[in-house]
């Protein structure tokens, strides 16, 4: 998805000089195309979350958006929890995860699998705090009935060339039925990783109902500004 200037301060809540100047100064990826500026959603979540840039909330920046979104907590549970996922390196890791995603019996894990070590050549998933995200910069649409995101907690954490230099042992992997879904799934955990319980009990493996009500709690405070937009 194609985003303009004006977009990209729409998301991140800032004005459009300050855009300009996190191209500048902060590596915020875009391309020019005729004296003007054209960003990709995935990547600026990307650099969002990799550099700890607040976004707008999911139910503000997709509001409008024709047919209901599913929730935060709603893809985890699609997706589930995962305790000590082993893996000695970054491609037998992503082999266990991919192992692990609840996807149909016809679906090729070995082309998923590639197609996620492929973006991981490209540059590092990882967010630093010892998360990473796999997923890839042009969404893989899937036969899948509903989006899910699989969290998985490794059991021996993993260089996986992070900003901050911090081994990864957390893994959300993210597989959708279209790219609207996608974009608003990942929209929402990089809104969700910036929320200090939320964060709090992913970094400790909190056990799958606490990391679910945590979502559910980060989802209720959005409601104040989804009835505001609603009135507006």
């Amino acid at each position: 998805m194609q985003f303009l200037v004006k977009d990209a301060a729409k998301l991140f809540n800032v004005s459009e000089k300050t855009i300009y100047r996190w191209i500048a100064e902060a590596g915020l990826p875009a391309i020019r195309i005729n004296k003007q500026y054209r960003f990709n959603k995935v990547e600026l979540l990307e650099w969002a979350t990799s550099h700890k840039v607040n976004v707008s909330p999911p139910s503000v920046a997709y509001a409008g958006a024709a047919g209901p979104l599913p929730p935060l907590s709603e893809a985890l549970q699609a997706g589930g929890v995962h305790y000590r996922v082993g893996g000695m390196d970054k491609e037998s890791v992503l082999r266990e995860v991919v192992s692990l995603l609840r996807m149909p019996d016809s679906m090729d894990r070995e082309f998923l699998l590639r197609i996620l070590l492929e973006r991981e050549a490209m540059g590092s998933t990882a967010i630093g705090d010892g998360i990473a995200i796999p997923h890839v910069r042009n969404p893989i649409v899937l036969k899948v009935s509903r989006p899910a995101i699989t969290l998985c907690f490794l059991e021996q954490p993993i260089d996986f060339h992070a900003i901050d230099g911090k081994p990864v042992g957390i893994l959300f992997t993210l597989i959708s039925p279209t790219i609207r879904e996608h974009l608003h799934v990942l929209s929402s955990l990089a809104f969700a990783l910036h929320d200090a319980a939320f964060k709090d009990v992913v970094l400790r493996q909190g056990s799958r109902d606490e990391i679910l009500s945590a979502a559910r709690q980060v989802e209720s405070s959005l409601a104040p500004l989804r009835d505001q937009r609603e009135e507006d």
